[in-house]
């Protein structure tokens, strides 16, 4: 028995287990790094005890100090989480010798399925179809790169390249040519590193046009052992799940039956106890095959819960505290459809980069069937040290066609701003006839690409953005100030950013009776702005989040928006929109960036630099390697020319919108850029 749970992990899911340890009367203790002392877990846990270091090799990985960190706070139980140590069967062990009641499956078990080889042969000795062709070699860092290398060729491009330890997304590459296996196999090696502190790898056969779908298992310790079902998680970019729903829409009953058996076998195959994932690649005649075994709670849980009715964390503790599962195999059934969205801080017209930042505008949404699973709240730091996911927006209808119109409101709904996120992206991908339709598989995103990076019409909310940055207020007479009398004019130069697409453009702001003219291009439209109240539940000395109401054509419309210097978020139902007064900003030492100016896109640090000054480089080229949110990122030159200027070496910490490297253009290339432009 137990009565005070540590929970060795953060954000959202930190959040998550402490409202079920509360509601069954247990006591939760957070623990938390500097970069999250303003943190949301920190705030909803009972106690809290602060780590030492932000990074996570200092923190939520060390288990010296997660530990100690339990007998300082009296904690008599470790629950912990996904990520971090979720899967790492020393850490176990170490909280099972210290006394701790340990919320999660047996270390033996965790380390029969916490290396990928291993548990392939495992498997196959249980009778779990595997994938064909898989690498069975031993995998590992830079060291064995050429006989990772090796088994790839002999399989068969293309492959994946992914970390042996550890899950979600870190540490894999999809390879298609010979040429890139090796910058590949390096990449990959140093995120598993960073994200298990485990540089392992295999190398798997990748399969093409499969759906991921995997079984809900749960096993208790006195012989019992249940499935829930299956998750289609077939949406992914950077082999990260993002768009996530219960059933699966390729999945019939029999094959249901087929699936969750198979996953049964494998968690009794390892003397398994507590909630697990059995992950498989279902094939489009219908054939499944063994991806791996998660041995904690998913990210994804709360659609399982949804359709079952089950409080997943809640059984998980019963576990712990010997009791049995609450029912059987044959209580177990599933009513109607839920669907998740993961939101997420990054950039999707950068190649979804993490972004990290303040959090000045944060509103989530409400309504029937919808599900809030949320890390952070307003004012806070978004940090680059950490996964960067935000929330979880989960809706469950009666069918599959309610749960998604329910989702698609609600992230029309959902306010982020101050840093960039996937919110319009998730949009746009919920509308994608394909999904309406149910036809997914991992390929997706790509498949998609083209009609997921469009932004949505932005000319109503930059026309906002211009007139406020010229000096317009909302519900005030427009002749109040004197450049306001009709016929004078505004011109202003802005940078914009839409999901990640930072774009200039000039617009000329004229007041007008009743409102304001603005000219974008060869585009002119007339608004009204009215009033613009701040949230009656803003928080003091931060930016004030306004509803603003604007009307267009007859037609009033509603908007959210937070001002912070010379940049405007503004957030409408169809997207998010970043919008700066590029001249006011150049003035107070913004450097212009583009047209051979690099800069770091998000807050990280640099790996490495693959090129050096007086050197020539082509677009495209990669110039440096920087890490942040446990996730590698390269950036390129967007020009051809010689490098001019290199201001970073490896180690150093970059901030976002740091200058990385000046290239110059030859005076043929000039040219072309002006004329273009």
């Amino acid at each position: 028995m137990f009565e005070t749970v540590l929970v060795a992990n953060r954000g959202e899911i930190a959040v998550r287990i402490m409202r079920s340890a509360r509601a069954l009367g247990y006591r939760s203790v957070a623990v938390f790094s500097p970069a999250d002392a303003g943190a949301l877990h920190v705030a909803m846990a009972d106690r809290a005890v602060a780590l030492d270091g932000n990074e996570a090799a200092a923190s939520y990985l060390d288990i010296d100090q997660l530990i100690a960190a339990a007998a300082c706070a009296g904690a008599d139980a470790v629950h912990p989480g996904y990520g971090f140590l979720a899967e790492n069967a020393d850490f176990a062990q170490a909280c099972i010798d210290a006394g701790l009641a340990w919320i999660g499956p047996p270390p033996e078990a965790i380390a029969a399925m916490g290396n990928k080889r291993r548990a392939k042969a495992l498997m196959i000795e249980a009778g779990v179809p595997t994938i064909p062709g898989s690498g069975a070699g031993s995998g590992g860092g830079e060291h064995d790169a050429d006989e990772l290398a090796r088994i790839a060729v002999a399989i068969g491009l293309p492959v994946m390249v992914k970390a042996a330890a550890g899950g979600g997304g870190k540490g894999m590459r999809k390879v298609f040519d010979e040429a890139e296996l090796p910058a590949a196999i390096r990449s990959a090696a140093s995120e598993a590193q960073s994200s298990f502190g485990n540089a392992e790898l295999l190398v798997e056969k990748a399969l093409t046009a499969a759906r991921h779908v995997e079984v809900q298992v749960f096993a208790d310790g006195h012989g019992n052992v249940i499935h829930l079902g299956e998750r289609d998680c077939s949406m992914q970019r950077r082999h990260q799940k993002i768009i996530e729903e219960c059933p699966s829409p390729a999945v019939d009953e029999a094959l249901r039956r087929r699936m969750g058996q198979a996953a049964v076998d494998a968690v009794r195959a390892i003397g398994y106890v507590g909630a697990g994932t059995v992950e498989f690649m279902l094939d489009a005649d219908g054939n499944f095959y063994f991806l791996e075994m998660n041995t904690r709670l998913q990210v994804e849980h709360p659609v399982t819960e949804a359709v079952t009715g089950f409080d997943l964390v809640a059984w998980q503790l019963q576990v712990a505290a010997g009791q049995p599962l609450p029912v059987g195999q044959d209580a177990v059934s599933w009513s109607g459809h839920a669907i998740e969205a993961r939101l997420y801080a990054e950039a999707p017209g950068r190649g979804f980069v993490p972004q990290s930042g303040r959090l000045l505008g944060w509103r989530m949404p409400a309504g029937d069937g919808v599900r809030i699973d949320a890390g952070v709240r307003e004012g806070q730091q978004v940090s680059p040290h950490y996964d960067p996911l935000m929330a979880k927006i989960i809706a469950h209808g009666p069918d599959r066609e309610s749960a998604r119109r329910r989702l698609l409101r609600a992230l029309e709904d959902t306010v982020a701003l101050g840093v960039s996120t996937n919110r319009a992206y998730l949009v746009r991908a919920l509308a994608q006839p394909a999904f309406v339709e149910g036809r997914v598989d991992t390929g997706f995103v790509e498949q998609h690409d083209q009609a997921l990076s469009v932004p949505a019409a932005r000319g109503f909310r930059l026309a906002v953005a211009a007139a406020l940055l010229a000096g317009a207020s909302p519900g005030e007479d427009p002749g109040a100030d004197s450049w306001r009398r009709a016929g004078l004019t505004r011109t202003l130069q802005m940078t914009l950013d839409d999901g990640g697409q930072e774009t200039r453009i000039a617009c000329r702001v004229t007041a007008i009776a009743g409102g304001w003219q603005v000219e974008i291009g060869s585009q002119t439209i007339r608004i009204e702005l009215h009033g613009a109240d701040q949230q009656p539940d803003q928080q003091p000395g931060q930016c004030p989040v306004r509803q603003l109401a604007y009307r267009v054509d007859g037609l009033l419309r509603r908007m959210s928006l937070v001002r912070d210097g010379q940049t405007l978020w503004l957030a409408d139902e169809s997207g998010d929109l970043e919008v700066c007064d590029k001249e006011l900003a150049d003035s107070a030492g913004k450097a212009t960036l583009g047209h051979g100016r690099i800069s770091a896109p998000m807050d990280g640090s640099v790996i490495e630099v693959t090129i050096s000054v007086g050197e020539t480089v082509a677009r495209g080229q990669a110039l440096v390697v920087m890490e942040a949110m446990k996730m590698e990122t390269t950036l390129s030159s967007d020009i051809d020319g010689v490098v001019k200027e290199l201001t970073v070496s490896g180690g150093d910490q970059l901030k976002k919108g740091q200058m990385v490297a000046v290239i110059e253009a030859s005076t043929d290339l000039e040219a072309s850029l002006d004329d273009a432009s």
